[in-house]
């Protein structure tokens, strides 16, 4: 499921109206003219689309991508950065369920590696985000061992 904004919404349905009036691209200029969106919002917008593989974008022409994607609206860019970190939370708590010992513990090195260079490739500060999170939702404990530090998998 793709999760997108209201407004990169609306310039999708845009695209998908004019799609058949314009098989080679829609030039941005009239999808700007029907919109009434400034000139750099609207390329902002066409370039999260085509990230996200909904449209194909360039040389100021914009089509759409083959896929059929399943799409999510959300209100604004906080909503789907939330929703987001919020589906990255259980990716890495799930992550943590693989990666623990037979007493729920995880050394702290060994989670901060997984969650920064394994599949899921978190930035700094959105590993330490996660786990924040995770910590006060009462899911994970930070344990000091003779041996190390350690996080604990509460279950």
């Amino acid at each position: 499921m793709i999760n997108i904004t209201r407004n990169e919404e609306v310039v999708l349905n845009q695209i998908k109206i004019y799609n058949i009036e314009y098989p080679d691209g829609l030039p941005i200029s009239i999808l700007r003219k029907e919109l009434g969106f400034h000139e750099y919002d609207l390329v902002q917008i066409l370039e999260e689309l085509q990230d996200k593989d909904l449209v194909i974008f360039k040389d100021n022409k914009v089509t759409l991508s083959e896929s059929e994607k399943e799409i999510n609206t959300v209100n604004s860019k906080k909503d789907l950065e939330e929703l987001e970190l919020n589906q990255k939370e259980k990716d890495s708590y799930n992550l943590i369920r693989e990666l623990v010992d037979e007493k729920n513990l995880v050394s702290k090195y060994t989670l901060e590696g997984h969650l920064l260079y394994g599949d899921l490739e978190l930035s700094n500060f959105r590993m330490y985000h996660i786990i924040l999170s995770l910590q006060n939702k009462g899911l994970l404990k930070s344990i000091v061992k003779d041996d190390g530090e350690y996080y604990l998998l509460v279950e």
